[in-house]
């Protein structure tokens, strides 16, 4: 069933699908789709995304910004690790973007009485709202992944100590720019090795004093920490140790919070990629001006004006066909370039659609069912590696899938018995869709 997958260009069907997932956890959805063989499997995946098609229709879209996989940032935090500030932010994203789908389904009730989505709800109940730990990342660091002050009263006092000292350094740096204005490459401050420093011309090493801690490139510049400072920049330094140690017992905290809390952000993960999926194939379907295929488990096909979904829609010619009901199996014939090729993918994609869980590009009344197996032998299927014909290639194939085929197969043929040869005037073979 491989081979069907890759000759009626199900690989593609994914990529495009997976265009309309709005996050990476929803791609990877998408890009690992496939089709369902069992009935009652195919029906749930097709009623889901008929409850999503009417969510869309009273509300839009969900809200899953901040959505990220964040799943090796929890299973860390679940161990003991420490995460950043960074990886912390991502993580309350996630528990935002949660939160929100939760109160979605529950404001979508609350302005429906009657709506009824027993499936999606199954979805939004497993959702747990992590608004404490939420709150408390948001409450420590900002946007820009800096912890704030109000992380603790501790971290806010060292920095208020902090901007002191540096302060009363910046006061007297600002008096040794004056009265040695001559000595100096340029009246600035700025910071070596986590301590203020002034850019001193060569010739007054000796003579201005203070510490070296480095030099310009041209070598006529050093940056010297003035002896009248280094005492306050001893002190600054045990201050940023402090802050730095704080900063540190904070992130473990909260990284701790979030161990905590590892199962049902996981969880959440979960539901939010499969309710991504689901209404991706709720906005493909849209793209598409696909409607919902009445269901059947007697393998029945009846197409009306389908479109094969690939093929832009002010080019495509639409098909109608029927298959199942008074007759097993179907032989299409005429001329080259008349479209049988393209109406074998047709009906071989559009039943991995229904399988999958998607809506068909045709006219409401297209009906479908349901096969174990899917089997195609479509196209030039001649490989040079193995040293085939294209007759012999299409005999290996079709000799494979004779092993496997039974009647609740849908088995498709294109130009049997292609690369033999034939003799002059006698017709081409025809492609051959059979049930």
């Amino acid at each position: 069933m491989d081979h069907a997958l890759r000759v009626l260009e199900y690989d593609k069907l994914r990529q495009q699908l997976a265009a309309h997932a709005a996050s990476s956890l929803g791609k990877e959805r998408a890009l690992n789709m496939q089709p369902d063989y069992t009935y009652d499997r195919v029906l749930s995946n097709l009623n889901v995304t008929r409850e999503a098609t009417e969510v869309v229709r009273l509300r839009d879209r969900l809200p899953l910004g901040g959505l990220t996989d964040v799943r090796s940032e929890v299973k860390r935090a679940a161990i003991g690790s420490v995460l950043s500030t960074s990886e912390l932010l991502a993580v309350a994203a996630v528990m935002y973007s949660g939160r929100q789908v939760k109160n979605f389904f529950e404001k979508l009730h609350e302005d429906n009485e009657d709506l009824r989505i027993p499936r999606l709800d199954e979805y939004a109940e497993r959702l747990t709202k992590l608004i404490e730990v939420e709150q408390s990342i948001r409450h420590a660091i900002d946007d820009q992944g800096t912890v704030q002050d109000s992380a603790s009263d501790r971290l806010r006092g060292l920095r208020t100590q902090l901007r002191s000292f540096e302060g009363s350094v910046r006061s007297r740096i600002d008096n040794i720019l004056r009265n040695n204005a001559k000595m100096l490459s340029d009246a600035i401050v700025t910071i070596r090795n986590d301590r203020y420093v002034v850019p001193v011309k060569m010739e007054y090493r000796q003579a201005f004093g203070g510490i070296v801690h480095d030099q310009s490139a041209s070598g006529q510049t050093l940056f010297i920490e003035p002896q009248a400072i280094v005492s306050i920049n001893n002190e600054i330094q045990e201050v940023r140790l402090k802050e730095r140690a704080e900063i540190d017992r904070i992130l473990s905290e909260l990284s701790n919070l979030v161990g905590g809390v590892a199962d049902s952000v996981v969880i959440n993960l979960d539901v939010l990629a499969t309710l991504d999926f689901v209404f991706a194939k709720v906005a493909y379907g849209h793209q598409l001006k696909a409607t919902e295929p009445k269901l059947n488990d007697e393998r029945e096909i009846k197409l009306k004006q389908a479109r094969h979904p690939f093929i832009p829609q002010d080019e495509v010619v639409p098909i109608t066909v029927e298959l199942g009901e008074a007759f097993t199996s179907l032989v299409i014939t005429g001329p080259n370039t008349g479209g049988k090729t393209v109406t074998l993918k047709t009906l071989g994609l559009l039943q991995l659609m229904v399988q999958s869980g998607l809506y068909v590009p045709a006219e409401f009344g297209t009906e479908l069912s349901v096969f174990d197996a899917i089997y195609a032998d479509i196209g030039d299927e001649q490989s040079i590696e193995q040293s085939l014909s294209t007759f012999s290639s299409h005999m290996t194939n079709i000799v494979s899938m004779l092993d496997k085929i039974d009647f609740m197969s849908l088995v498709l043929f294109d130009e049997l018995g292609a690369g033999t040869t034939r003799k002059k005037g006698q017709p081409l073979p025809s492609p051959s869709l059979t049930k």
